[in-house]
């Protein structure tokens, strides 16, 4: 007699998850798209409508002022490189989009990680869950977005945070848990709160390794971005989109290109802001 191992029903208790959360929430999700959609088209437009040359120069004095001069200047050549493609409004679409998904991917990130720091109990709940969400497959996440958001940069901006936030949550965790016992002895000495030794001490000395988590969540922001454009996300991303669609490889090949300088651009950026703060956290 064979003995049959009944099949857990994984797909339907999913199925049935999602229906329920979507029938509950998804009028909620719905007025949140309205209004982050209107806010990153009102940006994107607003943008777009300034002279190029503008936009190149504001953003170099912004990078300057971040970093230094030959990054500025580097991310001016790079822009205007991608203004002679003919890419300039797909590559504000994706710059907008990937900075408004990292915002949030930090806004939610960051407290949890801060939480798993502190807690060793709630770290042991979040890690495997980071184990799960950085070893999924990037395609996956599209498919919650579109009933609660449905098509268009927000769906797109929903699934880059959640794929984008594991590295921000576990390197914030990482750097609080890193801090030098004796300084966190010395604050317990001096009688300090949980509170003042979290935001004068262990903060800190966290932000070097804090920044290395953000350059890893702009740069699978980015990365996500590109596949979101199935979804309807627009930006670079829906240029090797429709290239892959009408077997274009020379406008692939291009916009591929496009996306490689943008990566480098805001590489570069995050990579010198973490570089300074460590090296003023080794001279403080």
């Amino acid at each position: 007699m064979e003995f049959e191992i009944p099949r857990i029903p994984l797909a339907e208790m999913c199925d049935v998850a999602l229906e329920w959360a979507t029938e509950h929430f998804s009028s909620v999700t719905r007025a949140i798209s309205a209004v982050v959609g209107t806010g990153i088209e009102a940006t994107t437009d607003f943008l777009v409508a300034l002279p190029p040359w503008l936009v190149m120069v504001a953003f170099g004095l912004i990078i300057w002022r971040l970093t230094t001069l030959r990054i500025a200047l580097f991310s001016v050549l790079g822009f205007a490189f991608l203004w002679n493609l003919e890419l300039w409004r797909a590559t504000l679409q994706s710059l907008v989009l990937v900075l408004v998904s990292t915002l949030f991917a930090l806004m939610i990130g960051i407290p949890i990680g801060i939480g798993a720091a502190l807690s060793k109990r709630f770290w042991r709940v979040v890690g495997p869950v980071l184990d799960m969400m950085q070893t999924m497959p990037s395609f996956v996440y599209l498919i919650p977005a579109i009933p609660f958001f449905g098509l268009g940069a927000v769906s797109a901006a929903f699934a880059t945070i959640v794929f984008a936030m594991p590295p921000t949550i576990r390197l914030t965790a990482l750097g609080i848990m890193q801090t030098p016992p004796e300084l966190v002895e010395a604050a317990d000495a001096f009688g300090s709160s949980k509170m003042q030794k979290l935001f004068k001490v262990q903060l800190p000395l966290a932000i070097p390794t804090i920044m290395a988590g953000i350059n890893q969540t702009i740069m699978l922001a980015l990365s996500m971005v590109v596949i979101a454009a199935m979804i309807g996300a627009g930006g670079l991303g829906g240029e090797v989109w429709k290239a892959i669609q009408r077997l274009e490889a020379g406008q692939g090949f291009q916009a591929g290109i496009a996306i490689v300088v943008l990566a480098v651009i805001l590489d570069r950026i995050t990579q010198y802001v973490a570089r300074r703060m460590r090296m003023d956290k080794h001279t403080a």
